[in-house]
């Protein structure tokens, strides 16, 4: 089957691209379960939970390095009254 020469416009090509664009933005949201009419607020509520993860990641951060930091100063204010201690005591 030789179809020879195929000549097609620039707006030809532009056009049958877009169609093969939106064919496999289509099926990629469709094996992604994305592709009713639901997916706008699916996609809201994705980038909600994300969002969210990122806030308590960082607030997790944050906790964890003002508890140690709050356990290492314990620990050298219990340090230096020991030491302490041990001279008024003696």
């Amino acid at each position: 089957m030789d179809m020879g020469n195929v000549q097609l416009t620039s707006a030809e090509l532009e056009a049958m691209l877009d169609r093969a664009a939106k064919r496999g933005a289509h099926a990629a949201l469709k094996e992604m379960g994305l592709h009713d009419d639901n997916a706008p607020q699916d996609i809201d509520e994705l980038r909600g939970l994300l969002s969210s993860w990122r806030e308590t990641r960082s607030a997790i951060w944050s906790t964890i390095v003002k508890v140690a930091t709050t356990a290492t100063l314990i620990f050298i204010a219990g340090a230096v009254w020991m030491s302490f201690k041990d001279k008024v005591g003696h």
